[in-house]
């Protein structure tokens, strides 16, 4: 009797280890701006990593630095064992970096790359991202080829450069495009900056427009920004003066649901093509890169850089079959 009583209270003092060894691993996912299509996507593929996995993945939007900090915060109070990070702003890195360590959480950072007080990369936190200034200079050899095509002339070309230089990587990308155009032949006097407040196609629309007002010579057009919805609002502001596609030319960057709307249109717009970058890869190996790192030791390389490929919309569906989007 004795021995039954004592295995019954064993079996019961073992049940609450049983059952929180049971409670699935849960990993972070954070981003700026989670109403984004590029977000949207990174956030889908990283399920389909939880999936296939086994673990719960905990989506939270941060688009400030307060709430980054909270949500941080919230994960260690769910029991999470680490998070994926695209940060409001880079410069929160010691922040996050901290804040992590004190919770005992991984991070990885994804797209932007978490930066010290003195503005360099964060070395113990992994990266993937993009190399800003190679996918800028993508853009500008589409365009540069797609200018050929047309017989426009160099010189009376006006570029549109939809700028979001506190955003390291936004700076890389545009001036890519630019210094590939430049040393094409386009004069630097031609290269317009329009600076936009946020990176949504609603900022880069009014930045085009003022752009556009100030520089009124220039009857052709070409434009790029950091991602496509900064090259959408220039094509959108070009549209509303008037100015068509024919006069018109547009390259983004991310090869988002932005684009393919714009793709499917039946008349084509100026907004001619994007540089697809793949969010599978940015969501799904991060979320995994994390939960292997927490799981199982195995440390993510420091950086991984992926690349893009020039997506127009007589190839985007041969190319988003070929990527598995």
């Amino acid at each position: 009797m004795q021995r039954r009583a004592a295995l019954t209270l064993a079996l019961l003092a073992a049940t609450p280890f049983a059952a929180q060894a049971a409670e699935p691993v849960k990993v972070g996912f954070l981003v700026k701006q989670a109403e984004e299509p590029w977000f949207q996507d990174e956030w889908k593929f990283a399920e389909q990593a939880a999936k296939e996995k086994g673990f719960t993945l905990v989506k939270i939007g941060v688009p400030n630095g307060e709430k980054t900090l909270a949500a941080i915060d919230n994960l260690a109070a769910q029991k999470a064992v680490g998070f994926v990070i695209c940060a409001p702003d880079v410069k929160l890195g010691v922040a996050i970096n901290r804040a992590a360590k004190r919770n005992n959480l991984k991070v990885m950072s994804v797209d932007d790359q978490l930066v010290d007080g003195a503005g360099k990369p964060i070395a113990d936190i992994p990266h993937m991202g993009i190399s800003g200034y190679e996918i800028g200079k993508q853009v500008g050899a589409g365009l540069l080829a797609e200018i050929k095509a047309r017989g426009w002339k160099l010189d009376e070309v006006g570029v549109l450069r939809v700028a979001y230089d506190q955003l390291p990587t936004g700076h890389d990308r545009t001036m890519g495009a630019a210094d590939a155009l430049k040393a094409a032949g386009i004069p630097a006097a031609n290269v317009v900056d329009a600076p936009q407040a946020k990176t949504d196609t609603e900022s880069a629309f009014n930045a085009a427009n003022i752009a556009f007002t100030k520089n009124a010579k220039f009857k052709k057009w070409v434009a790029f920004g950091l991602n496509d919805e900064a090259a959408l609002g220039a094509v959108r502001a070009a549209e509303g003066r008037g100015i068509k596609h024919d006069a018109m030319l547009a390259i983004g960057i991310g090869g988002s649901q932005t684009a393919l709307n714009e793709f499917t249109k039946p008349t084509p717009t100026a907004f001619f093509g994007t540089v697809l970058i793949s969010p599978k890869r940015h969501g799904y190996e991060t979320a995994i890169a994390v939960y292997e790192w927490a799981t199982k030791g195995k440390q993510p390389p420091p950086v991984t850089l992926t690349s893009g490929t020039l997506m127009t919309r007589q190839n985007q569906a041969e190319l988003r079959k070929q990527m598995g989007l």
